[in-house]
């Protein structure tokens, strides 16, 4: 049998949010970041900003139902600078912090919820 190895395991996200420009603002302060607003297909989307955008994997919200809180899958995103000021920005605009930093070989991560009750992670 032979086996496919992508570029990268990952190639879209999508993270369904009740309000886009609610859900747009608190992704841009969280993560330092200005989500693009684009129709794309059905659905009026915010994109998720990458310096490469015709090879990097990125990502976007769009107007939907988010499951129970905390439920699903976790989308990790890369933060600025230190976790400790981005865990601040969650809480300032709606979010929770559900976990302490967890520190990896690749750096450190913390699990959140955004206003929505969507698992994520911040990542640096």
């Amino acid at each position: 049998m032979s086996s496919f190895t992508p570029d990268n395991a990952a190639v879209w996200f999508e993270i369904p949010v009740s309000n886009l420009k609610a859900g747009m603002a608190f992704y841009n302060a969280v993560l330092k970041t200005e989500l693009v607003e684009m129709e794309m297909g059905p659905n009026v989307v915010a994109i998720f900003p990458n310096k490469d955008p015709a090879s990097g994997v990125a990502g976007h919200i769009y107007p939907g139902k988010a499951g129970e809180p905390g439920k699903g899958n976790t989308i990790h995103l890369a933060v600025p600078e230190k976790l400790e000021s981005a865990m601040d920005r969650v809480i300032e605009n709606g979010g929770k912090v559900v976990s302490d930093i967890t520190p990896i070989p690749a750096g450190r991560f913390v699990y959140c919820l955004d206003p929505d009750g969507n698992s994520i992670g911040l990542f640096n």
